[in-house]
């Protein structure tokens, strides 16, 4: 048989039973996509966005969390930021950036085997702290670090 019909007959095949069972409600968009905390990424401010996301503001800084982020961003569109966090039973981290429009950026909960190290990619419209926060053993701690966004090499 020849190898290209083969490949066709295979994706026409999982094609049909992926559509069979979106049409039988064995799978569901809904069911696919990840949870989505509007409330906490709307927020307008850090403290409202804790809230939502971790129903507490009250946060403990910690030297086993290490933020990586650059001292300058020459570019705020994309930021790379680096959060390790060596406190025992990481159960989420999230990422913030006080002095954005909506200051919750990024959120990441955690499975009880995962490493607590997370890498991204944030955006940034103005100077600010950009704040880790880690919840370990239902208890928020974080850690914070100022990153200058400049514009072309200038100002900010």
């Amino acid at each position: 048989m020849d190898h290209k019909r083969r490949i066709l007959l295979k994706s026409t095949l999982a094609a049909s039973a992926t559509t069979m069972a979106i049409s039988a409600g064995l799978l569901t968009p809904k069911a696919v996509l990840a949870a989505w905390n509007t409330t906490a990424f709307n927020a307008k401010d850090v403290d409202t966005a804790l809230t939502s996301a971790y129903g507490s503001t009250d946060t403990t800084d910690s030297d086993k969390i290490k933020l990586k982020a650059p001292d300058v961003a020459e570019n705020g569109a994309s930021v790379t930021i680096t959060v390790d966090s060596t406190l025992d039973k990481t159960e989420a981290i999230s990422i913030l950036v006080k002095n954005n429009a909506q200051p919750l950026t990024a959120s990441f909960k955690l499975g009880a085997n995962t490493e607590g190290f997370i890498t991204t990619n944030i955006k940034m419209g103005k100077s600010s702290d950009v704040i880790a926060v880690v919840k370990a053993n239902g208890k928020l701690y974080s850690t914070k670090q100022q990153v200058k966004v400049t514009i072309g090499g200038c100002g900010g």
